[in-house]
Parts: structure tokens; C-alpha cells; sequence
């Protein structure tokens, strides 16, 4: 889960600093098409599953403590 949701953010990364350098990775590195307001989210919610994803995994790895 950890690996996954940092490769999730690394996507969500590139496409925030490229929509700074006109770069447009869903439309012409992917050929995918997003609505206007789905565009102009779609970094931050990609950064924002990643982020979820690692915090999945780090309470998946945690150990379970009995009490007595």
C-alpha cells in the first residue's frame, strides 16, 4: 500500500508542477479527456488518495497490542 500510494503522489506531483509548465499529463501524455473542473482538481485529489494509501498501510504494518 505504501509503495502504491507514493507513486499515486508522485503522478499527483508531476501533474501540479507540469500544469505550471503547460505540461497537460491526462490529455496529451494519457489521452484522457477531464471535465474543466475535474482538471483543475485532479493533482490534489491524486496527492490526496496517495497520501490516504500510505496511511492505509501504516496501520495494516502496526502490530496489534493485547491488553490484560
Amino acid at each position: 500500500m505504501k509503495i502504491a500510494g507514493i507513486l499515486i503522489i508522485a503522478i499527483g506531483l508531476i501533474d501540479l508542477l507540469g500544469s505550471y509548465a503547460d505540461f497537460d499529463l491526462w490529455g496529451g501524455f494519457l489521452g484522457v479527456q477531464l471535465p474543466e473542473l475535474l482538471w483543475k482538481f485532479s493533482s490534489y485529489i491524486e496527492i490526496a488518495i496517495g497520501y490516504g494509501l500510505i496511511k492505509l498501510g501504516t496501520t495494516e504494518a502496526e502490530p496489534a497490542t493485547e491488553t490484560e
